[in-house]
């Protein structure tokens, strides 16, 4: 059998994940340890390997690999991975506005108000206004939020008003049309931010942050929107590998849910970054 340069990423990957999995199996805090350790590995084995393809299969970001200015995972005051979102570009603060939004919106369906209010505030609130730079132009309905937001505050139920909650998802949508930018790249900023933010939201198998646990869902769902239009064989299993990241959440990531462990969604992730290399 004759190896490509993308074989021996999938190659390497798949056997430092395994090692992760034996090593987690050990149980305890020796075994903990040990699974991070084999995720880090299985991550570092991801780039340098990738960092060999060569020009057959372009770079590939691992999944804590090189992130652009101010992108990662939220912090107080609407900031992502300890930077103000306004230094984002254009696309990928939409998409992490996006996320949000995402968040929110399956929330409020699942009946879950106030968590979904909280997310909800980003399109609306002064706190999250830089998130917002620029967005106008792009055909930004900021009253359709408004009304929403003013809906949850009022306990009306999601159903009652789910016109407007599908006409919200299609603006953002087609404002992410407008906005352009490099699909791949916005993938990769939306991976780096999921994991960045649900290690935030889950420690020691214990959801500690629900916010940020939700935030990595709603960045999962809206990634797969930026995936719909890739194209080819690659594009397809960009798309599967995202769909088995999705599945590592409930239809709604409502409070009380079961989380997976922060080493299976980077295992997850790394996946989809090397699928995502096949495009650059």
């Amino acid at each position: 059998m004759s190896f490509t340069p993308r074989n021996l990423v999938r190659f390497g990957l798949t056997a430092a994940l395994l090692s992760t999995t034996a090593l987690a199996a050990c149980g305890g805090e020796s075994g903990e340890a040990a699974g991070e350790a084999g995720e880090s590995a299985a991550i570092s084995e991801n780039q340098d390997t990738a960092a060999m393809s060569g020009e057959d299969e372009g770079e590939m970001a691992g999944a804590s690999g090189e992130m652009g200015e101010g992108e990662g995972g939220e912090g107080e005051g609407g900031e992502a991975g300890g930077h103000d979102t306004g230094s984002l570009e254009r696309h990928n603060r939409l998409a992490f506005m996006r996320g949000h939004v995402e968040a929110g919106l399956a929330l409020y369906r699942a009946g879950a108000v106030e968590p979904a209010s909280v997310h909800m505030m980003h399109p609306v609130s002064e706190t999250h206004a830089a998130e917002r730079e620029g967005l106008d132009e792009l055909g930004f309905k900021s009253n359709l939020f408004v009304n929403i937001s003013e809906a949850l505050e009022a306990g009306t139920a999601s159903d009652e008003i789910e016109s407007q909650l599908k006409e919200a998802e299609e603006n953002l949508a087609d404002m992410a049309d407008q906005a352009g930018g490099d699909p791949v790249e916005i993938l990769d900023f939306l991976m780096e931010t999921t994991l960045e933010e649900y290690r935030i939201g889950v420690v020691d198998g214990e959801i500690v942050n629900a916010g940020e646990y939700q935030d990595a869902f709603g960045f999962v769902r809206v990634a797969s929107d930026y995936a719909a239009d890739l194209e080819g064989e690659d594009g397809d299993a960009v798309r599967a590998e995202l769909a088995r990241l999705q599945a590592m959440w409930p239809e709604a990531p409502v409070p009380g849910s079961d989380p997976a462990p922060v080493s299976e969604i980077a295992a997850q992730v790394a996946r989809v970054q090397l699928e995502l290399s096949g495009l650059r």
